[in-house]
């Protein structure tokens, strides 16, 4: 299930959004796609407001079918998409006699942007329809497509920034486990107590660390018979992370 608090786009760059796109109208049964790219830059500036164009079989009432031609702008923005973004769009769906022309934003258009779009096609009441997807609309498509959205989307590469934040998660719960160890050892006589002021310290980073984690149920490794095999688990997972963040091999420090 979509949760819209997260979108599965919300880390990708533009060109991965627009890629994105692609591949969700071809889920929706769209034919003849053609992402309009042509470059290896992170942005299209040759695609001429129209990132990917589409058609559309569509079947009347007496069982003809016949093809909408569809111009698809993507905007992967944080705030709101401005009226100036998409001239580009309406220009080509224009010049080129689509059927719809299509914006999807990753957020939402900006107020004065929809408002634009209502007196753009008042004014000029063009010969296509204009129609925005924004964030809910695509919430609802892409309810009960799990396998697409594992298919495509959870394959992408991962962002540093989401390596670096793993890699700090299972920092965390491995220095955690050995101080509980720790605490442990020095309580039945295994270890010579701390110093006060390093004991307070260490006690009060302990607080801090459970309080971080207090809603997470899987922070703190359970005692028992997989105790050993989750901590080797988790060692595994933190050398993993630390080689492709640039570190050496069987990096176990915390």
């Amino acid at each position: 299930m979509v949760d819209d608090a997260g979108m599965p786009y919300d880390d990708m760059t533009d060109t991965e959004f627009e890629e994105f796109c692609f591949e969700l109208m071809r889920e929706l049964g769209f034919v003849n796609v053609d992402w309009r790219k042509g470059t290896s830059l992170n942005a299209s500036p040759a695609d001429g407001g129209r990132d990917i164009v589409a058609e559309r079989q569509v079947e009347e009432f007496d069982g003809a079918v016949h093809l909408e031609r569809w111009f698809v702008d993507c905007k992967k923005y944080t705030k709101g998409v401005p009226p100036d973004k998409l001239t580009g769009l309406l220009a080509w769906a224009t010049a080129e006699r689509a059927n719809v022309a299509l914006v999807i934003a990753s957020g939402y258009l900006s107020n004065p942007c929809k408002d634009f779009l209502k007196t753009y096609e008042l004014n000029n009441r063009p010969p296509f329809r204009v129609k925005h997807w924004e964030r809910p609309q695509l919430s609802k498509l892409l309810e009960g497509r799990d396998e697409f959205i594992s298919r495509y989307v959870d394959a992408r590469a991962r962002t540093e920034a989401e390596i670096v934040a793993a890699e700090e998660y299972r920092t965390n719960r491995l220095w955690y486990y050995r101080k509980e160890v720790l605490l442990h050892n020095i309580e039945i006589g295994q270890r010579e107590p701390l110093e006060p002021h390093i004991d307070r310290m260490m006690r009060e980073a302990m607080r801090q660390t459970e309080r971080q984690y207090a809603d997470d149920p899987d922070f703190v490794i359970p005692e028992g018979e997989h105790e050993m095999w989750n901590l080797a688990y988790l060692q595994g997972e933190l050398s993993a992370l630390r080689w492709v963040l640039g570190d050496d091999w069987n990096n176990g420090d915390s």
